[in-house]
Formats: C-alpha cells, structure tokens, sequence
C-alpha cells in the first residue's frame, strides 16, 4: 500500500542547489515550525531506507534556538547518490516543486 503524504507546498519551502559533484537542499519549515518532527523523521526515514550518509545541519537564527531548516549535502558526489535522495525525501514531504 503506497502511503500518501498531502501537499506541503507553502507549508515546507525546498531550495536545490547542485554544482560539479555537490548537491544539497534546504528544506524550511519557518512559518510552520510544527512540521519541525515531520521533516526531521523523513530525513532519517530517507536516509534509512537509501543508506545513503549525506550530511544533515540544523538551520536557526540564533544560537541555541530551535531549526526553522534542515540542510542536507553530498560532497563528492561522484555515484550521484542525491537525486535519488532528495527525490524520496521530497515525495515523503509532499513537495512537488523545488526553489532554486
């Protein structure tokens, strides 16, 4: 049974940005920061299900103070291992459409 997830978008923002054998995406949830536990478990969800070891960084304002964002990247992505990545973590969000 495939789960469905409903639309996020408004609700959780993603920026792409790729360059030579780097990749990463911003997933920001500032307006919305009940969806904080939602993003964060489909990170790990992804990340389980792909065995894939991006890295994982917490964006706030200010030191101390809870995420608005997560920011995952591949460095040396030679394998191209993040599109796959991102592609399931974006379908587990809900999110159709990337900003750039």
């Amino acid at each position: 049974m495939t789960k469905r997830t409903k639309n996020r978008c408004g609700q959780i923002q993603a920026y792409f940005r790729r360059e030579e054998r780097y990749e990463g995406i911003q997933i920001a949830f500032k307006e919305h920061p009940e969806l904080k536990d939602e993003v964060l478990k489909a990170i790990e969800e992804t990340i389980e299900e792909t065995g894939s070891k991006p890295a994982v960084f917490e964006n706030n304002e200010k030191a101390g103070a809870d995420p608005y964002a997560y920011y995952i990247e591949f460095n040396d992505d030679y394998d191209k291992e993040g599109g796959p990545f991102f592609e399931t973590l974006l379908r587990k969000l809900g999110i159709e459409k990337c900003s750039e």
